[in-house]
C-alpha cells in the first residue's frame, strides 16, 4: 500500500525507517500529470533499489514569466494510482508552502552548463531545478535518484550539481520513451490539437535524419545540424529555438564524430514547445 506523505519531516521519518530494516532507497521526482516515460523511470529504480519513493510537485521557480504554470496539468490521485500500481512505497506530495515557505532565500547556481540552449531561451529555469532538486535530494536523502534523458541538458546539470555539491546521491539516467510514432513521451503533449500533434512527429523525424546522415558517413557537425534545420523548416507551423550538436558532458557545441555526441532541439508546435535529442554516434567509434 502507497503512503502518502506532504511533510518533509513524515518523508525523512519514513525513509529513515526504511534504512533501519536495511533498504536501499530509489528516488523518481516529477512534476506530475504521469505517463510511461515517467513509469519507466520507477521500473528502473525498483529494479535497483528496495523501496521507489517518488515526489510529485509542480514547482513554481522553474517556470518563466508567461509560461504555464497554472495551466499545467495536476491531478494527484490519478498519479498516486499509478504510482501505486507500480509498487512504488511512498510519494511525497508537497504544497508550495512545505517547499520553500515564504520564498526561497537561497538558490543554487546551476553553472556554466545552464549558460546555453535552454539556458538561453528560459533564463531563470535551470535554477529553478537546480535549487528544487536540490531540496528534493536533501529532504528524502536517496541513494539513487532517476532523471529521464528526453531534457538531457537538466540531466546533465542535476549530474553535476549533486557531484559538486557532495550530495552522495547517484544520479541515474534513463532512455527516452517514444510513442508509436517516434514522439518523445511528455506531459505537454497533452496541449497539442490533432494538426498540432501531425506536426510534431517532425521533431523526432529531424534527429532520425541526422542518426541516417551520421550512418551514411556524414560526421561534420555543422552539416548536421543544418540538415535538423532543414527537416523542421520543411515542415510549415512549426518554430524552431534551437537545432545543436554538442559534446555530451560539457553541452558545448560538438567539433567533430571522433567520439559519441548529442544532437538536442528545441520546437515550438504552436503554442507547446518540445525538446528532444538523441545519441550521434558514428560506426568506427
Amino acid at each position: 500500500m502507497i503512503e502518502r506523505l506532504g511533510g518533509k519531516e513524515e518523508i525523512r521519518a519514513a525513509v529513515a525507517e526504511a534504512r533501519r530494516e536495511g533498504k536501499s532507497v530509489g528516488f523518481v521526482p516529477t512534476m506530475g500529470a504521469l505517463h510511461e516515460g515517467h513509469l519507466s523511470l520507477v521500473r528502473a529504480a525498483a529494479a535497483r533499489t528496495d523501496l521507489v519513493v517518488a515526489s510529485v510537485f509542480v514547482n513554481p521557480t522553474q517556470f518563466g514569466e508567461g509560461e504555464d504554470f497554472e495551466a499545467y496539468p495536476r491531478d494527484i490521485d490519478a498519479d498516486t494510482r499509478m504510482l501505486s500500481a507500480e509498487g512504488v512505497g511512498i510519494v511525497f506530495t508537497p504544497t508550495p508552502d512545505v517547499m520553500y515557505g515564504d520564498g526561497p532565500k537561497v538558490t543554487v547556481d546551476p553553472g556554466e552548463l545552464a549558460s546555453r540552449w535552454e539556458g538561453e531561451v528560459r533564463p531563470t529555469h535551470f535554477t529553478g531545478v537546480a535549487t528544487v532538486v536540490a531540496k528534493l535530494l536533501n529532504i528524502v536523502r536517496p541513494d539513487l535518484a532517476f532523471f529521464g534523458e528526453k531534457d538531457y541538458q537538466q540531466l546533465q546539470i542535476v549530474k553535476r550539481m549533486a557531484l559538486d555539491l557532495d550530495s552522495g546521491v547517484g544520479i541515474v539516467g534513463c532512455p527516452i520513451v517514444r510513442e508509436a510514432d517516434g514522439l518523445a513521451l511528455s506531459s505537454r503533449n497533452a496541449y497539442l490539437g490533432p494538426e498540432e500533434r501531425a506536426l510534431a512527429v517532425a521533431v523526432p523525424d529531424a534527429l532520425n535524419a541526422a542518426v541516417e546522415a551520421v550512418c551514411w558517413g556524414e560526421h561534420d557537425p555543422r552539416a548536421l545540424e543544418a540538415l535538423l534545420r532543414e527537416t523542421i523548416a520543411s515542415r510549415e507551423g512549426l518554430e524552431l529555438d534551437y537545432a545543436a550538436v554538442v559534446d555530451p558532458v560539457t553541452l558545448e557545441p560538438a567539433n567533430d564524430l571522433d567520439s559519441p555526441k548529442r544532437a538536442i532541439i528545441a520546437v515550438r508546435v504552436g503554442a507547446t514547445r518540445l525538446i528532444d535529442n538523441c545519441e550521434l554516434k558514428a560506426a568506427d567509434v
